[in-house]
């Protein structure tokens, strides 16, 4: 096994904490929880729920996209969502985003998510290796 590479593009949001925005080990990509934050923190057009979990899957997909992969290469993503009521939009928004890509999900209502925002989403991805290319952009560990 290789070292693990970090993953960090300006595509997405840089990390606000003690993290990468994600991490490639071999073939495997862990893409930590990702708000709806703008790459360059300008604000949203608007703050609905929908536009938020745009912009988040997005970020995910960036993330995913500076390490090699595509959404294809997806195997399990984890949404968090503020209200139950708010599943049929995410989904639907998910699945405008995601395409024919259809990894494992698991949705999980809270309360409430860091800054007040409406969903945050992480995933877990292995980069086909006939089909991947190296990571566009990283650092080292």
């Amino acid at each position: 096994m290789t070292k693990p590479v970090s993953i960090n593009t300006d595509r997405a949001p840089a990390a606000a904490g003690h993290y990468a925005q994600g991490k490639r080990a071999d073939r495997t990509v862990y893409v930590s929880g990702q708000l709806p934050i703008r790459p360059d923190r300008a604000p949203l057009p608007d703050d609905g729920f929908a536009t938020q979990a745009g912009q988040a899957i997005d970020n995910m997909l960036a993330v995913l996209e500076a390490a090699g992969g595509t959404p294809a290469d997806l195997v399990k993503v984890t949404a968090y969502i503020v209200g139950v009521a708010n599943w049929p939009l995410f989904n639907q928004v998910y699945a405008d985003r995601l395409g024919d890509a259809r990894p494992a999900r698991t949705v999980v209502p809270v309360p409430e998510l860091h800054y007040g925002y409406l969903v945050e989403v992480d995933a877990i991805a292995v980069i086909d290796p006939a089909g991947s290319a190296e990571p566009a952009e990283r650092v080292s560990e």
